[in-house]
């Protein structure tokens, strides 16, 4: 439904955020709200316009990599003369940010964009006359409770990354931040006001009961480390509500790769709670597709893009192919052998059939003439360090191409990469051109999954370790044969289930949705070593106000972290 409405161009104001409430508008085409709205479609069109943002916002860019390439499990690194960026993405490894990095002022500008497009929505909806457009007041309710729920929950990343910050209904006043606690309140009211109107099962990339639901549950999960008030009672409540169809119809799907192909030929995984539809040429799953693959990945994935060649999973291995000593870390090498998931990527069959999560080892050229798999016989080739060669992912990061000497010497680190370094993710699959499905998977922002794994951690948390085992086997075994079942379930041997453990049980399950940041700081994990970053010397679990933030409101103070 959602790609066919996005088919409607919205000419109304654009938002660009110069600071969190200081919001000029920059006029492409604009159109009086009394002769924008003439009719349904008309509403509708506006219904959907600030979802498109959020599509970015969650999943183009900056708040991704404050989330992933600040943890444990993903790297951009320099490759060479590429990727270097002005140290941008080390700084983020590292943890050495400042207020004037880009990605920050980024997260904090994108939100607000957000926010203040919700707010001149709400202003519109609020005035129009629903009856003479042919709509109910009915309808009306449902589409303020929807947009409420957007804003808050664009309200989620700036309250994560940044606790104490402006809370904004309107864009004509600048204001002052509000505490951590102010803004998880007005979150919470948002969401708990709204929910009764919202419908159940909606499906259309659009807020609904379950979504908001789940909201809630992901609010008070981390309420003790936001606000510092432990809520996991809350938090177990409202899961167990979701789990049991009180705020909607939604199973685990039984394919590992459901989730993640929904959108493909029609299907609807029944896993995802809210989803970020996807079409070629409407809007498109490119950005995570252009930063994580090779320039050559045309070749062996059929497609005429060719990627980045920047972020890939951080390295398992050390330089002599041993594994790497950290506890966090090394994301390829947590899944079991056995695990569906650690497969190669590779297409099975014509109509979007495929197997893996990942590209790792020697890529060959997609089978043109079957209409899927790799031709064995035709070897993508490097084009930087391995120009002419066989172009081979290995699980690690050093400049093999110099060994013994050159910059080989230097080790394996964040600037020490070159172009086949590392394993790469397709969770989130970029199927063939040719048979017209690339690009058209969702983005599965809240899955059941999650439901199911928060629930676990309340149960766990509270001393129930055999209750979280049951939950969090529910979801696992479909990652695995009968006949290798046993030895991963939880259930069977309870001991396997330690913190560590359910760390990295996070970080498989979740692994590029936008979940590892937050589940480290939850843990205490964040400041902990991993690959080519020591331990936190101070804390750095919130990110500093940028500062052409407070140089544009002059009611902003640094929050601690400047």
């Amino acid at each position: 439904m959602m790609k066919n409405i996005l088919r409607y161009t919205l000419l109304i104001t654009v938002m660009v955020a110069t600071s969190c409430t200081n919001l000029d508008e920059e006029a492409f085409d604009v159109l009086p709200a009394d002769v924008y709205y003439q009719d349904k479609n008309s509403v509708i069109a506006a219904l959907v316009r600030p979802y498109e943002h959020a599509h970015w916002c969650g999943w183009d860019g900056d708040r991704w990599l404050l989330q992933e390439l600040t943890a444990d499990q993903f790297v951009w690194t320099q490759k060479g003369k590429h990727g270097y960026d002005d140290g941008n993405w080390i700084r983020l490894h590292n943890h050495a940010w400042n207020p004037d990095q880009g990605q920050i002022y980024g997260s904090w500008t994108g939100p607000y964009q957000g926010i203040g497009q919700c707010n001149i929505l709400i202003r519109d909806l609020t005035r129009l006359d629903y009856p003479t457009l042919g709509l109910t007041e009915a309808d009306k309710v449902r589409h303020l409770a929807e947009i409420r729920t957007l804003r808050a929950w664009f309200y989620f990343f700036l309250l994560d990354f940044f606790r104490s910050v402006p809370i904004v209904e309107d864009i004509e006043t600048i204001k002052p931040q509000s505490t951590a606690q102010e803004v998880f309140a007005y979150i919470e009211k948002e969401i708990k006001e709204s929910l009764p109107n919202l419908p159940k099962n909606a499906r259309s990339g659009r807020w609904d009961q379950g979504g908001a639901a789940s909201l809630l549950v992901r609010l008070y999960l981390n309420a003790e480390k936001w606000i510092g008030t432990a809520m996991y009672t809350e938090c177990a409540q409202y899961a167990q509500a979701i789990i049991d169809g009180e705020y909607g119809t939604y199973t685990i799907d039984p394919d590992y790769k459901g989730p993640f192909r929904s959108g493909v030929k029609g299907y609807k995984s029944p896993e995802n709670i809210f989803e970020f539809p996807h079409a070629k040429n409407i809007y498109e799953f490119g950005w995570m597709y252009n930063a994580m693959m090779h320039y050559q990945a045309r070749y062996s994935l059929d497609n005429d893009w060719g990627g980045w060649n920047g972020i890939h999973l951080t390295p398992s291995l050390d330089l002599n192919g041993d594994e790497l000593p950290y506890t966090l870390g090394k994301p390829y090498e947590k899944f079991a052998d056995s695990d569906k998931r650690k497969q190669p990527f590779h297409t099975t069959a014509t109509g979007g059939e495929y197997e893996g999560f990942f590209l790792i080892g020697q890529m060959y050229e997609f089978n043109k003439a079957k209409g899927f798999g790799y031709d064995s016989t035709k070897t993508v080739k490097g084009t930087e360090e391995w120009n002419g060669q066989p172009l081979k992912f290995v699980d690690q990061v050093g400049r093999f191409s110099e060994k013994p000497n050159g910059r080989w010497q230097e080790g394996s680190h964040v600037n020490t990469g070159e172009e086949n370094s590392g394993v790469r993710l397709l969770k989130f699959p970029w199927l063939p051109m040719s048979q017209n499905l690339f690009q058209f998977n969702a983005a599965p922002e809240i899955r059941l999954a999650e439901i199911y794994y928060s629930l676990a951690e309340c149960k766990y948390r509270a001393g129930d370790k055999a209750g979280a085992a049951v939950l969090l086997d529910a979801v696992r075994e479909r990652n695995f044969k009968a006949e290798d079942w046993d030895d991963q379930s939880y259930e069977a041997d309870l001991s396997k289930l330690t913190d560590d453990e359910f760390v990295d049980e996070l970080g498989r399950e979740f692994l590029g949705e936008r979940h590892r940041r937050t589940d480290l700081i939850r843990w205490n994990k964040f400041g902990s070593e991993w690959w080519d970053k020591p331990a936190d010397a101070a804390d750095k679990t919130i990110f500093p106000i940028p500062n052409q933030a407070i140089n544009a409101n002059p009611l902003l103070k640094p929050n601690g972290a400047n």
